[in-house]
């Protein structure tokens, strides 16, 4: 993974997103931002395994078709290995990236914070992903899914869309585990950008 320009550490809408380069753990080369003219809905998760990124990234699975229908490209990278991210990489229809060093994450500010899943709604999806995660075994290491994992259980997610003309046409730097866009936030903001 590389960039080839500096970011600040917080992005804001209407800023020049950089261009980077990443590396899928299918082997595919991504591009952002996309060479086809796409939309890039860049997702910042937490690590491989976890319950409430599983609960969320079911939601993006199963609108994939019609997220892309609406021009969107999805791209989800999560500080985990390449080999543990390799194990979930089958029960997705999007490219995950590797970023075990967290470099991407202190790129664009993507943060840690002890009180991640100190909210009733990160609370709430942690079980509730778990609970689905327990009957599937699908998207989990074994039983509880990780119990160490690569870069701790303290992250907090990010949501950028960024244009196809490489601007960041919205954002969002969540606050507790499960603060990210739905689906449906997703499609608004690409249909109506801010203009720049």
């Amino acid at each position: 993974m590389h960039a080839t320009s500096n970011t600040p550490d917080n992005l804001r809408i209407g800023d020049a997103f950089p261009t980077l380069e990443l590396a899928a753990t299918s082997g595919e080369l991504v591009t952002i931002a996309d060479p086809a003219g796409n939309y890039v809905h860049l997702q910042l998760r937490r690590f491989a395994g976890c319950p409430v990124c599983n609960l969320h990234l079911r939601s993006i699975v199963a609108r994939h078709d019609e997220i892309q229908a609406h021009g969107i490209r999805e791209v989800v990278v999560f500080h985990s290995t390449a080999a543990e991210l390799a194990k979930h990489q089958a029960d997705v229809p999007f490219p995950l990236i590797a970023d075990p060093e967290r470099e991407l994450y202190q790129r664009l500010g993507v943060e840690r914070r002890l009180h991640s899943l100190l909210s009733v709604r990160a609370l709430r999806a942690a079980i509730g992903g778990q609970t689905t995660a327990l009957g599937s075994r699908s998207t989990m290491r074994g039983a509880f899914g990780p119990m160490r994992p690569n870069g701790g259980m303290l992250g907090l997610p990010a949501d950028f869309l960024i244009a196809p003309d490489g601007r960041v046409a919205a954002l969002k730097y969540g606050q507790h585990a499960y603060d990210q866009w739905s689906v449906d936030e997703l499609l608004d903001h690409a249909a109506h950008p801010v203009p720049a």
